[in-house]
């Protein structure tokens, strides 16, 4: 199968409005609207690129735990939402992609205001397979605080 670059529609909104802060919001405010849960956590998009994709979201009352923390769900909904975007703008137009698993490892208590981040190397991906993304969830203070490796399948699209 040869490739064809990503027609994401995500992709196309973020080229047209990206831009700015108001189409930052705009662009996050239709991916939730897409996909209502992702709400819950108030994200946005500070990069989106193939290859890369950066979420950010406020430390607030509704994403605390019990000792006033960023509740680790909340962080498993940012990784999954940075992940999956990266994923949707990177893969090739003949192929469509849903998660099926997700490793997680809380490595510090998250404070402040936080960012995912997924980053590939390569992602030139042209058959049918699983593939892992990788989401580092920062601080403010830029240090690594929860780190996910998201299992998504990759397979033809249906005609």
């Amino acid at each position: 199968m040869s490739y064809v670059p990503s027609k994401s529609p995500v992709l196309k909104l973020w080229r047209q409005f990206g831009g700015s802060a108001i189409g930052r919001w705009l662009v996050s405010r239709i991916v939730c609207f897409n996909a209502p849960y992702f709400s819950s956590i108030k994200p946005v998009f500070t990069v989106v690129e193939p290859g890369l994709v950066e979420v950010a979201f406020k430390k607030r009352r509704a994403v605390h735990n019990h000792i006033k923390s960023v509740h680790a769900i909340a962080m498993c909904n940012a990784a999954e939402l940075a992940g999956g975007v990266c994923l949707d703008v990177s893969l090739n137009a003949n192929f469509r992609w849903i998660p099926v698993g997700m490793t997680v490892q809380y490595l510090k208590i998250a404070k402040s205001d936080l960012r995912a981040v997924c980053k590939l190397d390569a992602y030139d991906w042209d058959s049918p397979q699983d593939v892992v993304m990788p989401v580092c969830v920062f601080n403010q203070d830029n240090v690594e605080v929860f780190h996910a490796d998201i299992t998504m399948r990759i397979s033809p699209k249906k005609s």
